[in-house]
């Protein structure tokens, strides 16, 4: 299949290569510089999006937020000027529940597919092809889409119409970020008080407070490797739609909303390109104490 992709970075670089690996043929947008290890596998590089739309069968985008997506799409040499009727749109990037319906409607309107499809598993599952995703439209397109995502991911779940896949996005930042904030204080608490973290951590991955997250970035606290895997920066992000979206439901997040005044802080204090784990640091400076 003839795929354009958007969008080559830490999660986008290696989904592309994916793609290409199982052969199908790769379009890339190339007005700045196109990694060299996807530009030797892609088929075609186009310096106009709307020229990769016409190019390809199914158009992918894996960029930072709403208005990437939606300059994206429909700038005046946008996707969107591209599509003719019966092509697919996925948007594999993280962005408002809201927006994405509105997206969807639009691409329909052109008489084309729209699914929205964020994923979870970092940048280690993109490489791995690992990636949970989670996908919104119509049960036809998803099955049309399934065997691309299945190059790129393992649990691929349909969960609804559009915007269901974003919403499920923001479910699991909130439970990713306040799981995060969790691990972070109770191994500083633990080191505060003279034990060992990286012990407490193996001991506590025996136990019903295991997780994947104490497993990972309890590891990258105790080890301070803060490269990023998912940045503070796109976290704050999905925080912000977590919150923005209650508001409009007349919901109270509080304990989300805790977790991202301490991104803003991380932010603040130049970590906002520190891996998410580093938000320890920022527990670290209101402690006076560093956990390793």
């Amino acid at each position: 299949m003839k795929v354009g992709f958007v969008g080559l970075g830490i999660m986008g670089r290696p989904m592309a290569l994916n793609l290409a690996a199982a052969g199908h043929s790769l379009v890339v947008y190339g007005k700045r510089s196109v990694p060299e290890d996807v530009r030797a596998a892609a088929a075609t590089v186009v310096t106009s999006l709307a020229e990769l739309a016409r190019q390809s069968e199914v158009v992918i985008l894996m960029v930072p937020d709403t208005q990437d997506v939606e300059n994206a799409l429909f700038s005046e040499d946008g996707i969107a000027a591209g599509l003719v009727p019966g092509k697919l749109v996925i948007d594999m990037s993280s962005i408002s529940p809201i927006a994405t319906k509105e997206i969807a409607k639009r691409v329909d309107a052109l008489q084309c597919d729209f699914l929205d499809a964020p994923v979870s598993g970092g940048e280690v599952g993109a490489k791995t092809a690992s990636l949970t995703i989670m996908v919104g439209g119509g049960a036809e397109a998803f099955q049309r889409a399934k065997p691309l995502l299945e190059k790129m991911g393992k649990n691929i779940t349909l969960v609804g119409g559009n915007g269901d896949g974003q919403t499920t996005k923001v479910a699991n930042q909130i439970i990713v970020g306040l799981t995060i904030e969790a691990v972070a204080e109770a191994l500083l608490f633990a080191s505060k008080a003279g034990a060992d973290p990286a012990r407490v951590r193996e001991a506590l991955m025996g136990g019903f407070a295991a997780s994947r997250v104490l497993e990972v970035h309890g590891d990258r606290m105790v080890k301070r490797t803060f490269e990023p895997g998912f940045r503070i920066d796109l976290h704050h992000k999905d925080l912000g739609l977590a919150l923005q979206g209650a508001t409009s439901l007349g919901l109270s997040l509080p304990n989300t909303a805790a977790t991202q005044q301490l991104f803003n802080a991380a932010r603040a204090v130049g970590g906002g390109s520190w891996d998410h784990s580093g938000v320890v640091q920022v527990l670290e400076m209101l402690a006076s104490h560093k956990l390793a």
